[in-house]
């Protein structure tokens, strides 16, 4: 659900990121754990400017906040929103293997990443990683129970483009012509 960042203040705060669509429903998910088997009960969350700072029980100094930094929250499945139709956890998608339209494996889901245009499925396979786009029209299906979903790739985005080409409208060295130097 979110990531300790570091301290913030004298009195144990900590700026959090968190991996939410509204970062500010944090609240309704206490206690959280731990990847170290421990628990936190965070008691205050708040915007300050374009950060968000949380105090935790227990947690009064800068020195106890600073021991939090890089601590990763989580929260039992069973107590999570029930995803709508056509909506997914990136947990749930991790793994799935991934065919196009045709049939043609294309590997497994690594990783979902979102650089900020929305959500990239990075996929693994034999002829290595291809990132695609996770939109209806490219991802049309995705079947959880079978383990699978299609991708119906636009032209060039599985094109193998690792082949050093020429350039594009000047001649090349074999017709005698020398490089200008720039």
């Amino acid at each position: 659900m979110a990531t300790v960042g570091a301290p913030h203040g004298v009195r144990g705060g900590v700026k959090l990121t968190v991996f939410a669509e509204d970062p500010l429903t944090l609240r309704r998910y206490n206690p959280f754990e731990t990847g170290e088997g421990g628990r936190l009960k965070l008691v205050r969350l708040k915007p300050i400017g374009k950060a968000l700072v949380g105090e935790f029980e227990g947690v009064a100094d800068r020195n106890a906040a600073e021991a939090l930094r890089g601590t990763e929250l989580y929260v039992p499945r069973q107590r999570l929103p029930r995803p709508d139709d056509d909506e997914y956890y990136h947990v749930d998608l991790i793994g799935l293997a991934a065919r196009t339209v045709a049939g043609e494996p294309l590997g497994h889901v690594r990783a979902v990443n979102d650089y900020g245009a929305g959500d990239i499925l990075e996929i693994a396979g034999e002829g290595g990683t291809v990132l695609v786009p996770f939109t209806r029209a490219i991802v049309p299906v995705v079947d959880l129970a079978s383990g699978t979903l299609t991708v119906d790739p636009p032209a060039g985005l599985l094109d193998d483009d690792s082949e050093e080409a020429g350039p594009p409208d000047g001649p090349d060295e074999e017709d005698g012509a020398e490089a200008d130097g720039r």
